[in-house]
């Protein structure tokens, strides 16, 4: 059985060639799709590369799946849509489907984030996945600020004894993304998905992304955040 497809939508303060140019050059995505692990050099290959149809006039690309992008020039700024293929096409892949669609949803505004206010600047991400009896937002604090505007200012004490500074850059039914003044205008992503077929307790994530940080800052991040996800969340 099919369905009316999904789509996710975004407008980028950025020019459609800008857009397009991160959606096509590897060197480029790997700025803002996701988070860094071993295979994620061949995951850009894969969805963005391999059995594509791309229309480069029309600013237009369906990958794998039938999932859709297309750009809008809207005068130095870009609308990016991703419609999603429809279900039904095949049971294995349609397990997946909702996960795949909160995985565009973190995936766009993420784009938008690094073109807007880290053009061309690479970045360090730290992934963090389980499943606990709490949701990820009311172990991390994070539940009122989710509840604020996106461009709305806050100000909190972090889960790992750290300020966390900054602004509300987008919120979704299932995730937020918050701006954090002390990981260089990075931005942390949190999500938890409902229950599904593939994963019956749901799963809660949290990508953070930092930008300018030394070895040293880095590493501390990246140990205090493992180390306190390690003490309130199962692995999937």
């Amino acid at each position: 059985m099919t369905e009316k497809p999904f789509f996710v939508e975004v407008t980028v303060a950025a020019p459609v060639e800008d857009v397009w140019g991160a959606l096509r050059d590897p060197e480029r995505i790997r700025r803002w799709h996701g988070w860094h692990f071993d295979g994620l050099d061949k995951e850009i290959e894969l969805i963005y590369h391999q059995d594509v149809v791309e229309s480069a006039a029309e600013h237009r690309l369906e990958i794998q799946g039938g999932d859709l992008f297309e750009l809008t020039d809207l005068g130095g700024r870009t609308r990016l849509r991703i419609t999603r293929g429809p279900r039904g096409g095949n049971p294995d892949w349609d397990a997946y489907y909702d996960d795949v669609t909160e995985g565009w949803i973190t995936f766009v505004h993420q784009l938008a984030f690094a073109l807007e206010r880290h053009p061309g600047a690479d970045r360090r991400t730290v992934f963090l996945s389980g499943t606990a009896a709490t949701p990820v937002l009311e172990a991390a604090g994070l539940a009122a600020v989710a509840e604020l505007s996106p461009a709305s200012p806050y100000e909190l004490a972090g889960p790992t004894g750290e300020t966390l500074r900054g602004e509300v850059r987008f919120r979704s039914a299932n995730q937020v993304g918050l701006t954090v003044e002390g990981w260089g205008d990075g931005l942390l992503v949190a999500a938890q998905s409902p229950p599904s077929h593939v994963n019956s307790g749901g799963a809660a994530t949290m990508t953070l992304t930092a930008y300018g940080l030394d070895d040293e800052a880095f590493a501390a991040l990246e140990s205090r955040w493992n180390a306190w996800w390690g003490r309130n969340f199962q692995p999937n």
